[in-house]
This record gives structure tokens, C-alpha cells and sequence, in this order.
């Protein structure tokens, strides 16, 4: 296979971030290419701070031109939770122009070869990366994320994420040479030989359907798994959060143009308000990918009736975290204060169930009772957001008035230990800032199973006091097993208790965090040595990323010759 022209180039010059990525993934180690600390930013061709805000500031108010074939009108759908006027107009397409167009790019694309490919998509994040500062605020008022955490998870970790799907695509296209001499013999007659050519064909148009929260960390891997897997991906961005993803399809169409290949690879579908084209488009015959990121309802619909396409799908889940016993309660305290806060609690990682025993739990300074952990717990999270300033900077805003309901009515549900407050940031009045809502409950009780057997997204966690260890681990698998789980937790000292629940999370398949008290929290992962789901229980059919993940996005297609 030969590389499109001027693809050659590329090859050369990422072929060793590509050759590491590989290394990286076959040792689990710490690597990323793209930096997370803002002040690496503004030299070699990368924004700096001052110029990522200013290149963010012109993008309001205006048209984001694509140039795309079927632009039929525009729309602007976009309403920063941080109280900014948006009003970005983005185009709105005639999908039956722009998908025989992103169609038609196919075969150029999959003549390039798996190298080329992967390199082109290593040139789309490097530009991408240059750009962090702009992305930052990009994610930010489109999510509302916190400065800081939309640069970091918005950019560099939402960028190793698709550098890591890239790797695992290439990894797996190339396990088969693209040719081989075949030979057999046949005794005292001559021997059967065929020469045999092998090609890596996508399976044809990968649809990308965006969701609100981390627009980009969720969606660069499977944008990227499927354009490096020889498919064209038409991007449908969550209409809150469309200006992340736009920028990504217009740097990747810019890079693919410059290097010769057709633009119309990647494509972006912004709908009107109250349009919902996304059930329009996952059943539609040219759509043989599909990516998507949100809600349980929808995410079930769309693997029920998109029955022509392979369909990769993250959901809701209860994460559980069991607290059994520590030798590190302080450290304890905080790391679970923290990973309650992390942005308003608004990760599909963040934990909701606390399963405590009612006895207490041991520690190194003796048994602290149900009550004690809770109040002591409340006391964390409470010291952890005392100062505003601080607070702000992790809570970021709520992200959509539901997730202001949900917290608003958990004084409902049972017996406040920990009551939020509303919080003013300075520098965006019109943001909605929550801290963090705890609510007891008594796991024992019929009635208070649907309020913790359900997902509550949000900065809203249930302390849930168990009969026993043994209640836990029963409660946790039944959990995993009927409403799945992104992450697991536990806290035990007893070595017979973490085995019980590893064994769990080994035969329900759910990613297991134990006796976290650092500076790694259970609703963080790292790419290229963490999965984030497993594939394996109801919260998503799909990890990120393994080799399941990009193999079945494209077949591996023969043509035999006599030689």
C-alpha cells in the first residue's frame, strides 16, 4: 500500500510518538507526548494562554465556516454554564449531500495504508494540542468544567486518549502483512502457489454522537479509532457542547487537505434546537460505526434498533466505593472528599454509594461508627471547599438545570449528614456553583434501594450503612451486575475482604480501585495504562481502549492470485 501524496512526510515525523504509544501500551507505564501544565504552552507554534483566550473570544458571536458539501442553513445551540453569551452559528447540513461526499473519500483513504493513516491522525492531535489553550475555554464554557480541569482533561488527557486509539488501530491492522507468497506441495507434482494481498477496509461511515460533559475525552477515541481504521466519522456534537468537537473537524479537515486526502473524511452535524437527528442518523443505512456517550434510555435504544452498524456505547452506572477498614483514615477522608468534588461530582467516574458497615469501620486509631465516618467525611469535604476560591476552581458550574433539581431534592431521600450550598464565582456571576450533597441511608430498608440501586449524576453520594463487610461485597456485585459500574473502590485492611471483592469486580467485570489515599482518585484514569470501563457489566459495552474497541471497525479483505 502507498501513502497519499505529501503523507510520506508525517510518517517520518511522528513515526516515533507512534513507536512509543505501542512500547507504552505493552508496558502500562506513565508516558504522555502532551503536556498538562499550562506554561508549556506558547512556544514552537502553540498558543500561549493570553492567545488561546483571544483566539476563543473571536469565535463568539460568529459563524464557524467549514466549508463542507450540504450546508443548507446554520444554528446556534450553545449556552455557556458559566453565563457567557455564546451565540456560535455553526452549519447545518443536508445529510443527503454530505454523506454520499464522506462516502466517496473512502477508497483514497483506505489505499493510504495503516501508517499514513496513523500518521495523519498524529498530525490532527499535534495540531490539536497546539491549540490546548483555545480548547480549554472551549470545553469550559460548553461543559462547565473548571479552568484548569478543561485544559487538562480537555486537552492533553482527552489527547492521549485518541494517540492511544490510534496505537491500538494500527496494531491490529498490521498483524496481517499486506502480502504473502503461498506455497504447497503437491508430492512429484508441482506445488500450489498463490500470492496473496491482504487490506485493512473500514467498515464505512463511523458517527460520533458527542455528550455534554467532556465533549472531547469521550469523543477522541472513537473518532480517532475509526478514521485511523480507513472510515470517514461524521461528528454529531451534544448541542450544548458543540464548539469542542467543531474545532477538532476543522483541524482535522485542514490537515487532511494539506496532505492530499479529501476533507469530507470528517464531518460535523449540528442540529437545530429541539432538532434530535440523532435517532435519524444511527438508523440510516450509511452509518456502520457508532460511537455515543450519555444516557442509559438512549444508549440502550441506539444498540437495540441500529442493527446495521457496530455500535460502542458508555452509560450510566452506580460506582460504589466499600469502606471496610483503613490504616490511613485522614488520607481516607480526603481522597474521597476530593473525588466527590471533582467537578460537581458530574464524572460518569465519580461515586455515589458508600457502602459502610453499621458496626463501624476499623482504623489506626480504633472503630469509628457509621455516624462518626459520615460526619467525619461531611468534615472533609466541608474543609476541602471552605475557601471559595478554592472551590470554585474544583466544582467548575452545573453543567444543566437537572443536575441542580437532583441535588436540590436529596433532601428527600433520607437524612442530610452533608447540605450544599451555593457558591458566587467572581469572575462569572452567571455561573451555578454547587458543592457537594451527602445523604444517609439504610441500606436495609426496601424502600431505600431505588434511591441508591438508581444513577443520581451529580454532586450527590449516598452513605448507605450495610449489616457487614460480607453485606457489602453482596450489595456491590448485585449493583455491578444489575446497573453496572465505571469504577469500583474499597477501603479494607482484611486481606480476606479485598479478596472477596476483587473477586467480584473480576467476575462482574467492573475496574477496581483499592485503598486509595494519595493523589489518584477512583474517578481518574490515565491513557495508555488504565481502562476506563471494562465492556463487561451495563454501564458500557466498550472499554477505552483496547483491542476490541478499534478491531471490529474494520475486516481484513483478501485477493488471491495465481502466481
Amino acid at each position: 500500500m502507498t501513502a497519499g501524496p505529501n503523507a510520506a512526510e508525517l510518517i517520518e515525523k511522528h513515526r516515533a510518538t507512534l513507536d512509543q504509544a505501542i512500547e507504552t501500551i505493552r508496558s502500562r507505564a506513565y508516558w504522555s507526548p502532551h503536556p498538562e501544565h499550562p506554561k508549556a504552552y506558547g512556544e514552537n507554534g502553540s498558543l500561549s494562554a493570553a492567545e488561546g483566550k483571544e483566539a476563543f473570544d473571536a469565535l463568539l458571536g460568529g459563524r464557524f465556516e467549514l466549508d463542507q458539501p450540504g450546508t443548507d442553513g446554520w444554528s446556534a445551540t450553545e449556552s455557556s454554564p458559566y453565563g457567557i453569551t455564546m451565540g456560535v452559528e455553526y452549519p447545518h447540513a443536508d445529510l443527503d449531500v454530505l454523506l454520499p461526499a464522506m462516502r466517496a473519500a473512502m477508497p483514497a483513504w483506505r489505499e493510504a495504508g495503516p501508517e499514513a493513516r496513523a500518521a495523519v491522525c498524529l498530525e490532527i492531535l499535534a495540531r490539536i494540542s497546539a491549540r490546548t489553550h483555545e480548547f480549554a475555554h472551549a470545553v469550559m464554557h460548553t461543559s462547565g468544567q473548571a479552568f484548569m480541569m478543561a485544559l487538562q482533561a480537555g486537552g492533553p488527557h482527552a489527547q492521549d486518549r485518541g494517540l492511544e486509539a490510534v496505537a491500538y488501530a494500527y496494531m491490529e491492522q498490521v498483524r496481517v502483512p499486506d502480502a504473502a507468497d503461498w506455497s504447497k506441495p503437491q508430492g512429484k507434482r508441482d506445488p500450489l502457489n498463490l500470492r496473496k494481498h491482504f487490506t485493512a477496509v473500514g467498515r464505512g461511515l463511523s458517527l460520533l454522537i458527542g455528550c455534554n460533559t467532556f465533549p472531547t475525552w469521550n469523543g477522541y477515541p472513537g473518532l480517532f479509532a475509526s478514521l485511523a481504521t480507513g472510515n470517514p466519522v461524521l461528528v454529531k456534537p451534544h448541542p450544548r457542547a458543540v464548539l469542542p468537537l467543531a474545532l477538532t473537524v476543522r483541524i482535522a479537515r485542514e490537515v487532511l487537505a494539506e496532505h492530499g486526502f479529501d476533507p469530507n473524511l470528517v464531518a460535523l452535524a449540528a442540529e437545530r434546537e429541539g432538532e434530535g437527528i440523532a435517532k435519524d442518523l444511527a438508523t440510516r443505512p450509511e452509518v456502520r460505526i457508532i460511537d455515543y456517550t450519555g444516557s442509559t434510555e438512549f444508549g440502550d435504544w441506539l444498540e437495540q434498533h441500529a442493527t446495521q452498524a457496530q455500535v460502542y456505547t458508555e452509560k450510566a452506572g452506580v460506582n460504589t466505593v466499600v469502606i471496610d477498614s483503613t490504616d490511613d483514615y485522614k488520607g481516607m477522608l480526603g481522597n474521597l472528599a476530593f473525588s466527590l468534588s471533582l467537578y460537581s461530582g458530574q464524572m460518569c467516574t465519580t461515586p455515589q454509594n458508600l457502602l459502610i458497615p453499621r458496626g463501624g469501620v476499623g482504623t489506626e486509631d480504633g472503630e469509628k461508627s457509621f455516624d462518626e465516618v459520615v460526619g467525619d467525611l461531611a468534615g472533609a469535604v466541608g474543609k476541602l471547599l471552605g475557601d471559595d476560591a478554592r472551590a470554585n476552581a474544583l466544582l467548575g458550574a452545573i453543567v444543566n438545570p437537572q443536575v441542580g433539581q437532583r441535588i436540590d431534592a436529596a433532601g428527600s431521600l433520607g437524612e442530610v449528614a452533608l447540605p450544599s450550598r451555593s457558591l458566587t464565582n467572581p469572575d462569572f456571576p452567571g455561573a451555578t456553583v454547587r458543592t457537594p450533597v451527602i445523604v444517609k441511608l439504610d441500606g436495609g430498608k426496601p424502600e431505600a434501594e431505588e434511591t441508591y440501586l438508581s444513577e443520581c449524576f451529580g454532586p450527590v453520594s449516598f452513605a448507605v450503612a450495610v449489616d457487614s463487610a460480607d453485606e457489602a461485597v453482596a450489595l456491590l456485585r448485585r449493583t455491578v451486575r444489575e446497573k453496572g459500574a465505571m469504577t469500583v473502590g474499597a477501603y479494607t485492611t482484611a486481606e480476606d475482604v479485598e479478596r472477596k471483592i476483587e473477586d467480584v469486580c473480576l467476575e462482574e467485570c467492573a475496574q477496581l480501585s483499592l485503598n486509595l489515599t494519595g493523589g489518584v482518585y477512583v474517578n481518574q484514569t490515565a491513557a495508555f495504562s488504565d481502562f476506563h470501563g471494562s465492556g463487561g457489566n451495563p454501564a458500557a459495552n466498550a472499554a477505552l481502549c483496547d483491542g476490541a474497541f478499534v478491531s471490529n471497525r474494520f475486516r481484513t479483505v483478501e485477493v488471491r492470485r495465481q502466481a
